[in-house]
Order: structure tokens, then C-alpha cells, then sequence
């Protein structure tokens, strides 16, 4: 998945162009509008963010894409959207998941301007509980508009800081552990805005095998792969268990989350790095924070006086 720019008032090279990246469209529905078509995408592993600026009017009709698609709508309508039992319609300031990735679906666009983000399916399960079947499937979205206008906002600001302080700086996102993160992060706020299969409370088992050795192969495998990309799924498939269990331990036994400790392990390498690095060789603040996975500047800074007393280039320019 590479980033990508489009533009052109050319109709039949916009419908081509939107039929080869995104699915079947058709344009032309008498919609009043200019014709101009403006696509920028921005990627990183497992997500892309598209920011769509069509002034004319077109059908589409998508085949499943086999991901997460969120819409947020600036400008204009999207009309007579559907798939299986859902109908419905999104305007300015709508969030809204278009439908579940195995199903098809069609609608309507009226001179838009809206935002596209796609994840990965995986990433769900990696950053929540197993959903609640007998088999233990993979999380899934059960409902397309947001539980509540407040997780549906904090969602559109995560959408937005991913896509401005992450993809839209190439240092940070040729960064493994800062693109890691931010799909994760991003991936939770899809769960936390959206109905969804996960469970949160931990059952009886999980209680169970929240004990002091689960803790124990949990801290040693974050301490092994602090330098690698990690979910709270791969933690809790070291330590044996499931993420609710893992979760319960590091509650239970530390009053934490595992994530939390996996942030702290990481700033501890980090002030390690800062202590060793030679400013004059061209060394950083932020390439550091990056590097281990803290791509906001400001976010560090204030972990970094909290752990250690002072801000991090005062540690960097110790030498």
C-alpha cells in the first residue's frame, strides 16, 4: 500500500482512476458540480487515510474490501448507502463505518468532501479480548454509527493525529515502533467508537490465570522485543494466556496495563539512548523519542520530567 496524489477534471479518467483504487463507480447520477476530483493517501502498515474532494456526482458499488472502513464526511452528502439490512445517510460531521469487510455495499456521493480510513481487521483483535463465541473469532464490529457523539469525536482526533503528526512526517513514519503504535492506538479508537464483539471482563479462567507466573513470562517477553513492534495480543500469546487474562494480571499484580509498562520499558531505552548520544554527531530529542516509539514530542517530554526530573535535552546535552 504506497501514498498516492490524484487530480483531474477529466470525468472519464477520475471514474477509471476510482474504479481501479477503491471499486466499481459510475459517474454521472445528474449531480451538479464542476467534475474535479482531488485523492491524497497516506500509509503506514496495516492503515491508509484518504482524503477524497469530489465536486461531481457518482454511484458506487464495492465489492467486500477485507477491512475496516471508516468514513468521516467534511462537506456534501453521501446518499442511499446500504448493505444487507442497513439504509442510511451521512452528512457533514458524520462518522460512520461503512459496512462489515465481507459484505458488499452501494450508495450514492453528491459533490463530497470526506475522509476514508482503512485498517486492517487484525488490528482489533490484536488491541482488545477475543470476541465472544465458541471459538473465540476475531473482533468485529457489530453496528456502523458511533455508540456515543463523544467516542465518535474522539475518534475523528485520533483520525486526524495519525494522519498529521505521523503520516504526514516521513521520519516518524519510517519509524517501526511509531507506525506500530499509532495503528494500535488508532485501532482502539475504532473499538471504543463503534458497537463490537470484544469482551472486557474477565471470566472465570482468565481470573485464573492472571497469577504472578503469567506476569512473570509477560515482563520478560516485553523486556526481549521492547526494540520490536508489539500488541497486547503478542504479549498475552507469550505469556500463555488470553488479553483479558494478561490485562487482569497487570492490574491485579502491578495496578497497571500492559501497554502502560511496554510505554515505561521503552522510555527507560530511550533515557539510556539520550545519556549515550552525542548531540554533535547530529543525535535528537525526537529522533530518540522515535526511534522507541514516542512520535508525539511534546507527550514524551512531559513522560520524561515526570520519570526523571527534568525535560530530555537537558539528559542529551549532559556530554
Amino acid at each position: 500500500m504506497q501514498n498516492l496524489h490524484f487530480e483531474s477534471s477529466d470525468i472519464e479518467v477520475t471514474e477509471d482512476f476510482l474504479s481501479k483504487a477503491y471499486a466499481s463507480m459510475r459517474i454521472g447520477d445528474g449531480a451538479p458540480g464542476s467534475g474535479r476530483a482531488l485523492i491524497d493517501r497516506t500509509a503506514m502498515p496495516g492503515v491508509s487515510i484518504d482524503e477524497l474532494d469530489l465536486d461531481l456526482g457518482l454511484r458506487y458499488d464495492v465489492t467486500p474490501l477485507g477491512r475496516i472502513c471508516v468514513c468521516l464526511v467534511h462537506d456534501g452528502m453521501i446518499e442511499d448507502h446500504g448493505y444487507r439490512d442497513v439504509e442510511d445517510a451521512f452528512g457533514p460531521g458524520d462518522v460512520v463505518s461503512l459496512a462489515p469487510p465481507d459484505l458488499p455495499y452501494q450508495g450514492r456521493i453528491r459533490s463530497a468532501r470526506y475522509n476514508i480510513t482503512m485498517l486492517d481487521t487484525a488490528l482489533l483483535s490484536q488491541v482488545a479480548a477475543t470476541a465472544p463465541d465458541a471459538k473465540g473469532g476475531p473482533v468485529r464490529l457489530i453496528g456502523h454509527r458511533p455508540t456515543s457523539d463523544a467516542a465518535a469525536l474522539h475518534l475523528r482526533h485520533t483520525i486526524n493525529h495519525v494522519r498529521d503528526h505521523v503520516l504526514a512526517v516521513p521520519e516518524l513514519a519510517a519509524q517501526p515502533l511509531v507506525t506500530s503504535t499509532a495503528a494500535q492506538h488508532l485501532a482502539a479508537s475504532v473499538l471504543t467508537a463503534f458497537p463490537n464483539t470484544a469482551l472486557h471482563a474477565p471470566t472465570a479462567t482468565d481470573r485464573n490465570d492472571s497469577h504472578t507466573g503469567t506476569l512473570r513470562r509477560a515482563l520478560a517477553h516485553i523486556d526481549d522485543h521492547a526494540r520490536e513492534p508489539l500488541t497486547v495480543a503478542d504479549i498475552a500469546a507469550a505469556a500463555h494466556v488470553t488479553v483479558r487474562a494478561l490485562q487482569y494480571a497487570f492490574r491485579r499484580h502491578l495496578d497497571t496495563t500492559p501497554l502502560a509498562h511496554l510505554r515505561r520499558v521503552r522510555l527507560s531505552h530511550a533515557h539510556h539512548d539520550l545519556l549515550a548520544a552525542d548531540p554533535s554527531t547530529g543525535a535528537t530529542v525526537t529522533g530518540v523519542a522515535a526511534m522507541w516509539g514516542f512520535h508525539h514530542s511534546g507527550r514524551f517530554a512531559t513522560l520524561y520530567r515526570e520519570a526523571y526530573g527534568r525535560p530530555p535535552l537537558h539528559t542529551l546535552n549532559e556530554r
